[in-house]
This record gives C-alpha cells, structure tokens and sequence, in this order.
C-alpha cells in the first residue's frame, strides 16, 4: 500500500519536471550564506574570478545558473579607495552576467576617474590579468591583486589605516595616466 501511494504521488513529480513547460523555465538558485550552499565568492572562483573583485560583506546573492544571470547583495553602498588614487564605489545591490572568465552587463559598480564617476560594466580574465571596462576605455591588473576582498572604508589594509597600492600592467600605465 505504501509503495503505490509513493508511486501515485511522485508519478505526477516526474512527468511535471519532464515536461515542456517545467523545461522553458530558467532555474534560478536564491541563497544566502549558510553552511551547505557556496558563498557569493566561492560562485566567483568557480567560474575562474578571485574572490577580491566584490569587498567584504555580501549578505546572499542569487543566480540563474542557465542564462548566468546574477544579483549580489551588499548590507550597504561601499566605497574605498587603493593607492594610485583609485576610488570604487559599489551599491548595495551588484547585478550582471556571469560566465567562464567573464562578467558583463555590470551594474552596481564605479571607479572615479579623474572627476567623474564612470561605471565598470565588464571585467574578463585573461591567463593572469583581469581586463577591467567602462565602455569607452579598459585596463588591465595583474590577477594577484584582487586574491583578497577589500573592505568597505579602508580597502586592503584596514589594520594599518594605509592605502593600499594596485599594481598596474606596465604596458596600460601610460593610458591610465592620461585617462584613469
């Protein structure tokens, strides 16, 4: 009696989940950290991004691993800044697509620039380098420098008050003089 009342109820499960409609439906994956589900970094590095391209403090994020559509979300807006007079600011919620090496379609995230306040709206990892895009102009990093999440308010070296240094690839050095 048992087995075929599991049977009349999972029957229908099975053919829902098989069917046409259950199959047009993105999955979408909403999480929070807990222990058994990946943090928002640990979903970074496993699409090959360090963990230091988002600071400290994302609360949950969510992600429709099918079209790699994600938001992450922050306990507030962040801002800090890294040595080369660098200034970043990221909102409390980061959205955009995410693949294998690659963010795009950014939203959440600027970078000063001189005066003016330019959006990041792509980031693509190249070997050891990551490419970082404001639509109109680009610069590459050395991947070494994000292994470690900045933190709202003091960056890389909250403990000494010190703004930290972001090393540049030498062969964008002079365009970022110019234009970053």
């Amino acid at each position: 009696m048992g087995l075929l009342l599991t049977a009349i109820f999972i029957a229908p499960l099975l053919l829902l989940v098989q069917s046409p409609l259950a199959t047009s439906f993105p999955l979408t994956i909403i999480v929070s950290d807990t222990e058994d589900t990946p943090s928002a970094y640990e979903v970074l590095q496993g699409y090959n991004f360090p963990i230091g391209i988002l600071p400290k403090g994302v609360e949950k994020y969510d992600l429709d691993e099918s079209m790699g559509r994600f938001h992450a979300y922050l306990n507030g807006s962040c801002s800090f800044s890294l040595e080369g007079s660098y200034q970043l600011k990221y909102k409390s919620t980061i959205s955009g697509i995410i693949s294998e090496n690659r963010l795009k379609d950014l939203s959440g995230i600027s970078v000063k620039v001189l005066f003016l306040w330019l959006n990041i709206v792509e980031v693509v990892r190249d070997g050891d380098e990551l490419e970082f895009s404001v639509g109109i102009a680009s610069a590459s990093f050395p991947i070494d420098n994000f292994y470690e999440c900045p933190q709202c308010g003091c960056g890389l070296d909250c403990v000494n008050g010190k703004v930290s240094k972001l090393r540049i690839k030498p062969s964008f050095s002079s365009i970022l003089t110019n234009l970053w």
